[in-house]
């Protein structure tokens, strides 16, 4: 289905009946009340040019330069930084999904440990986010192996849903109801068998170069959501196609900017304008993006520079003897702010008495925590990059208010 579009309208879905008999795992169940489904068709967009009203398109502008001016801020310190960010964009995408867990869960899953199922899936989304990125930043384009890709990362280890990783959906599926029935649910999205022209519709939008940078990414992820491609995780590898499409723009090169947070902060908004998108107006996502992009980029900007400060102001007190163990660690933990007593081990290029006595330096003042609380097996993180973690989404939201 395409529709033409004239005076810069956004077509609306349009709607088809499908009969309801909805496979699922472990056999078909059926609704006995429910004989029929109205699902939704998205346009196909890949043509489709659309400019926001005059204030939206001057938001999104001012919320690329703040997201410019943060990457700018993390260049040469790119790697450890870029982790950061990530993880920061990946744990309120998660949260906005209800995913939740603390930092130290969060520390805990990130060396190995599978004891909190949210914190594991937090992890997974930060390397679906990296995934996806990674294969369209060395690509130059998106290509929907990249898209299926990040989705494995995401499922590949989830018990319910790992068989289904990274393949498009073959049943139908919806947002809100109940598990087995769309009675009441707030989107039905296309049948499956319209998925993959969808997709490859989406995937030629998002490799446009002449529409403007957030209307794309804003649009873009819009048009997944409505999609609603797999089985699971649709709104975490949505939300990693905005930083995807911000990267491939070239308005990011050194990190992400944890957009997800602004949306986390005005999350009845967010899905409020998601169905405005449903019905033809992309306006007010447009404008929610710009937004919390640029609330998430101007608090990054402080972020990023106290995290640039902490190797020296942690060499500054320790006064470490160069070379040494504890002036590998201080490296080692800005880079690598989770590591387990094997890394820590390798990294310190020391042998491990004087590994473990720099730690216990870097714990006595206060720079590292175990986490783990064994006598084996041990964890250590950097307790002020945690605390950043945190600091960063309370701010941001703070912004959003």
């Amino acid at each position: 289905m395409h529709i033409d579009v004239t005076n810069q309208a956004w077509p609306s879905h349009g709607v088809e009946t499908l009969p309801w008999r909805q496979q699922v795992r472990g056999g078909t169940r059926e609704d006995r009340m429910l004989s029929s489904v109205d699902a939704t068709i998205p346009p196909l967009i890949k043509t489709l040019d659309y400019v926001p009203p005059l204030p939206v398109l001057l938001a999104t502008e001012k919320a690329l330069l703040a997201v410019a001016q943060a990457d700018t801020d993390a260049e040469r310190h790119s790697a450890a930084l870029s982790r950061f960010m990530m993880r920061s964009e990946s744990v309120a995408s998660s949260k906005i999904e209800r995913i939740t867990a603390t930092a130290v869960d969060y520390a805990k899953a990130i060396a190995g440990n599978r004891g909190n199922a949210s914190a594991v899936s937090m992890v997974a989304a930060s390397s679906a986010l990296h995934e996806l990125i990674t294969t369209v930043d060395e690509c130059g384009r998106f290509e929907l192996e990249h898209i299926t890709s990040a989705h494995r990362a995401l499922m590949a280890d989830d018990p319910d849903e790992a068989s289904y990783a990274g393949l498009l959906r073959d049943m139908q599926n919806w947002i809100g109801g109940s598990d087995y029935s769309p009675r009441d649910a707030l989107h039905v999205p296309p049948a499956p068998e319209r998925v993959a022209e969808l997709m490859t519709d989406l995937v030629a939008y998002l490799n446009r170069d002449d529409v403007p940078v957030m209307v794309q990414a804003a649009i873009g992820h819009a048009q997944f959501e409505s999609i609603h491609a797999f089985t699971d995780g649709n709104g975490r590898i949505g939300r990693a196609l905005v930083s995807a499409v911000l990267r491939r723009r070239g308005v990011t090169r050194n990190a992400v900017v944890p957009l997800a947070s602004g949306l986390l902060a005005r999350r009845d908004e967010y899905f409020a304008s998601l169905g405005d998108y449903r019905r033809g107006d992309p306006a007010p996502l447009i404008d929610l993006f710009a937004r919390s992009a640029r609330a998430a980029a101007e608090c990054s900007r402080d972020t990023i520079a106290r995290l640039k400060a902490m190797p020296d102001e942690w060499a500054a007190e320790l006064r470490p003897r160069a070379g040494s163990a504890a002036a590998a660690l201080i490296q080692a933990f800005y880079d690598h702010p989770v590591m387990s007593a094997d890394e820590i081990e390798t990294r310190s290029g020391s042998v491990a008495s004087q590994a473990y006595r720099a730690i216990d330096q870097l714990v006595e003042k206060g720079y590292l925590t175990e986490i783990t609380g064994r006598k084996k097996n041990r964890v250590w993180a950097a307790s002020e990059v945690l605390a950043e973690l945190d600091d960063l989404d309370r701010r941001i939201q703070a912004a959003m208010e």
